[in-house]
């Protein structure tokens, strides 16, 4: 009974963690992976229902390593997904992301890395902004008084400092393009950010967009947060 436990609980663990990096190395497809998530929480409180019945009926079989360990396991494969899926409940189930919904930033260089996406390099429309402003008001366009090129390195900079791809800078558009890739999955995103003179100031937007999947789970918004306070932070402000 024990070493079912155990087998068990490691085949839930298993089947939640594993997805993520045979989906990134192209070894399964998404379907599949995903399909990992459900088989994980069944599996997971399969496992703990054989852990009670162990507890219940062969109580001497039982060692606090195990059973911690077995807990362990399967609170992770069944929490994760679940955590997953509320996420997906308390966001809106969109991929394009930008401070300017109006004439949001296009993307130039990237645009050719897109063709064979499944979300097109357009921006995604009415519907998204309209989504978006009730999801996440804060995310509207910055403004500086340093200039253009000032503010095109610092983009640069801020971007390297979050690990992002830098693929192409134009400053005199004031563009600075790049794609970020989540740890787990390795989804790809795409991210542009452009610079305006307006005055004598200058107009910062930055728009993320998601290569595949209807709904990020807030990702893009996430990400222009962290890019916000990044770059303030090389900024000095």
């Amino acid at each position: 009974m024990k070493i079912l436990v155990s087998l068990v609980s490691l085949a839930a663990f298993l089947l939640v963690t594993l997805p993520g990096p045979l989906y990134k190395f192209a070894i399964i497809d998404l379907a599949t992976a995903f399909s990992g998530f459900k088989y994980a929480v069944i599996t997971g409180v399969a496992a703990l229902i054989l852990l009670i019945i162990q507890a219940l009926f062969k109580r001497q079989t039982i060692s606090f390593a195990s059973a911690g360990l077995a807990v362990f396991f399967s609170l992770i494969a069944i929490v994760m997904p679940l955590k997953m899926m509320n996420t997906a409940k308390n966001v809106p189930a969109i991929h394009d992301i930008s401070t300017d919904m109006t004439t949001p930033p296009e993307f130039v260089a990237i645009a050719p890395l897109r063709v064979n996406a499944p979300n097109p390099v357009a921006y995604a429309g009415a519907k998204t902004a309209e989504q978006q402003s009730k999801a996440y008001p804060k995310l509207q366009t910055l403004t500086y008084t340093q200039s253009k090129a000032e503010l095109v390195t610092a983009i640069e900079q801020a971007a390297d400092n979050l690990g992002w791809q830098l693929v192409n800078t134009d400053k005199n558009a004031g563009l600075v393009e790049a794609t970020d890739a989540t740890l787990w999955f390795g989804f790809k995103d795409d991210i542009v950010v452009r610079v305006e003179d307006n005055g004598n100031e200058r107009l910062v937007d930055i728009r993320s967009k998601s290569r595949i999947g209807s709904s990020d789970l807030g990702k893009n918004a996430e990400r222009i947060h962290g890019f916000i306070k990044e770059l303030n932070k090389v900024l000095g402000e």
